[in-house]
């Protein structure tokens, strides 16, 4: 399979050095122009420059850096007819890409809700999507608002928006093709039917509308309960861009999770088409084919990682491939013309919930190599926590459920033409998750108090579907890190969360080159060529910079390092020398408002402040014995009964970390000032 992958990535790096690339036209490897978030139609994130290379790359330096006040840019930049174009806070900006300077911004309408992961562009305009699913084209000249379009449903009692908690967003750049503009929305797990729309790209008229969670009668709507508006379950949400075929004329999108999320019991069945990777016609809409990753998903197994269009061989034929990398870190890789599996999948029997109509099996890709743990490692989470398996079901008896979420969940992965490979960005990541009998209520609880986490970086070989090399990096990257953009120079260009912007060898993963940044970085960069020289624009915190060979910009102070483990607690400490065992817990209220139940097992105030010397009273409230002990062995309260107190006093300042003896997942906080 090399050779001809190798082969075809000449062809196209020859062809882009000997022809200009259409503004219109996205499909080759990105070169001059970084027309799309990704590079490309194919998400590839990769760039046929070379100038900056494993040879060059320490001369490389800043070369200007744009600040936006507070307004955080969103989304790695698009190059493209000698402008950049950038979303920021609540506004679009087009900037020269040699010096940095703003020549136009617009200022979308109050109540937007912000902006997400960029814009798009063509036929001379530029597309964003809106934090209320508002979808508004832009001239690329002047930055004059052309037209605007409604994806989302419209709340009766508002007469011309969404509200921005109605949880209605599109939450990625949209993609534009061959005259068409498609964007996905997504439901934030409100309890709404996600969707893909396609727009005419110059009236913004909607051209077809694929919903993710199908309406009854429509193809799919089998897959769910028949009486299930009674509960109305949904979700589907797309948090990704499209990558598209035009030859083909396809496009290709992940969905998201079913909602919900946790609460099987109320959606029996495969709940088609959430986390299902869907193959729709450019022009129509109309499904080609679809494959769903994870049947009845009960773990949030959302696929979010965009999806990557590559040519290969198999067994002498040439295959056009998508690359589609799921939650739990396994690759899975289709024909994208017909949607018939390249590497082999089998389904696997798993653990089983009668209660959840779990399904019986699940697809994985065989004898893969998966991208970070499968269950949750020891020495990774405290003692008195049941570390579980990918498809463990979690369910109402079990209070004290770690699973290891979001190994491969967001960050965007890059492809090499030049290599065959992938490389993506990932992390360790355990999260305490909470279920109630309302099957709508759950927690995600990320950090306590000895926990510890890993961000991940790594390459697969998508021909033998397993891993190339693996870094690791000492602490948890914001939304598995900001994801790489490879290029012909041998290079991955990686951002982290402390700060530290770098370059990578290709081969080996080996930081080789590394400038601080001053802010954490959570998108990858964009690469192109401006006055005859290579640039690298990455957004960092409130700001965007570019990079070049020669730069001569400096370094910004370091943003705190983020932890590689917890120590304290999180939440707002209240002041207060009473102490229930046993709380009122509420959920994140996005289904018609905070969700609440009574937890035998948490603390009011999970984080206490007091004065040394005062009396503090902890007072029983739940159905079972408890015994409150420091985690560090120096107090006790001894056993409590239901209904009972015990009072102690504090006469030095510090700060109280103290579990539950009987149930060592039960945590709080109590600090002692002077």
């Amino acid at each position: 399979m090399r050779g001809c992958a190798a082969a075809l990535w000449a062809a196209a790096l020859a062809l882009s050095a000997c022809t200009q690339q259409s503004s219109d036209d996205f499909s080759r490897p990105a070169r001059e122009n970084w027309p799309t978030i990704a590079g490309d139609w194919n998400s590839t994130r990769y760039s046929a420059l070379d100038e900056v290379n494993v040879s060059s790359v320490a001369k490389l330096g800043g070369a200007w850096v744009q600040d936006f006040g507070g307004n955080a840019p969103h989304g790695t930049p698009v190059v493209v007819g000698g402008r950049m174009f950038v979303a920021a806070g609540q506004s679009v900006y087009a900037l020269d890409p040699v010096t940095g300077t703003i020549e136009w911004e617009h200022s979308l309408r109050v109540g937007t809700h912000g902006l997400y992961k960029g814009v798009a562009v063509g036929e001379g305009l530029v597309f964003v999507g809106l934090g209320d699913s508002h979808l508004t084209a832009l001239r690329q000249d002047t930055g004059e608002e052309v037209w605007t379009t409604l994806i989302g449903d419209r709340n009766p009692d508002v007469r011309d928006r969404i509200q921005p908690n109605d949880g209605q967003m599109i939450s990625a750049a949209p993609t534009y093709v061959n005259g068409v503009v498609i964007a996905g929305l997504a439901i934030g797990d409100y309890g709404l039917q996600g969707r893909v729309v396609g727009l005419d790209a110059q009236t913004g008229e909607m051209l077809w509308r694929f919903n993710t969670v199908p309406d009854p009668g429509e193809p799919g709507s089998e897959t769910w309960p028949a009486d299930r508006a009674e509960t109305n379950p949904g979700g589907g949400g797309i948090w990704m861009s499209a990558s598209a075929d035009p030859d083909l004329g396809l496009a290709y999108i992940g969905v998201g999770n079913p909602i919900p999320q946790w609460g099987g019991e109320v959606r029996k069945g495969d709940n088609l088409y959430t986390s299902s990777v869907l193959a729709l016609d450019i022009h129509s809409g109309a499904l080609r084919w679809h494959y769903q990753i994870t049947h009845h998903d009960l773990w949030e197994a959302e696929l979010g990682t965009p999806l990557i269009l590559y040519d290969t061989e198999v067994n002498g034929t040439p295959r056009k491939a998508v690359a589609v990398m799921s939650t739990y870190g396994y690759l899975f890789t289709f024909d994208r013309e017909t949607g018939g599996p390249i590497w082999p999948i089998e389904e696997r029997p798993v653990a089983q919930s009668e209660r959840l109509f779990t399904s019986p099996t699940q697809p994985f890709p065989k004898n893969a190599e998966p991208f970070g743990p499968s269950c949750v490692r020891e020495g990774t989470v405290p003692e008195g926590f049941e570390r579980l398996c990918h498809f463990d079901p979690i369910d109402v008896d079990m209070p004290n459920a770690m699973y290891p979420m979001m190994t491969m969940r967001a960050a965007p992965m890059a492809y090499s033409p030049k290599t065959g490979n992938l490389y993506g960005t990932g992390a360790d990541w355990p999260s305490w998750i909470v279920r109630a009998e309302d099957p709508w209520f759950f927690i995600a609880i990320p950090t306590v108090p000895g926990m510890k986490f890993e961000g991940i970086l790594g390459a697969v070989d998508p021909d033998r579907n397993d891993k190339v090399w693996e870094q690791r990096v000492p602490f948890r990257t914001h939304h598995n890190g900001s994801g790489f953009t490879a290029t012909a120079g041998g290079l991955l260009f990686n951002g982290n969360t402390d700060g530290t912007f770098e370059a990578l060898d290709i081969s080996t993963g080996e930081q080789i080159w590394n400038f601080q940044v001053g802010a954490s970085v959570n998108q990858p960069p964009a690469i192109y060529e401006s006055n005859d020289s290579q640039h690298i624009a990455v957004s960092a915190g409130n700001g965007l910079w570019a990079f070049k060979l020669g730069g001569t910009l400096d370094e910004r102070p370091a943003p705190p390092t983020p932890p590689s483990g917890v120590t304290s607690l999180r939440g707002r400490v209240i002041p207060s020398n009473e102490i229930s065992i046993g709380a009122i817990q509420r959920d994140s209220g996005w289904v018609d408002g905070a969700h609440e139940r009574f937890n035998e097992y948490g603390f009011e105030p999970l984080r206490a402040r007091t004065e040394a010397g005062k009396p503090v009273t902890f007072t029983n409230t739940g159905k079972e014995t408890h015994t409150i002990r420091a985690l560090d062995g120096s107090w006790t309260t001894g056993p409590i009964a239901p209904g009972n107190s015990v009072s102690l006093t504090f006469d030095t300042p510090g700060a109280h970390i103290y579990i539950c003896d009987d149930h060592k997942w039960s945590y709080g906080e109590l600090l002692v000032e002077d």
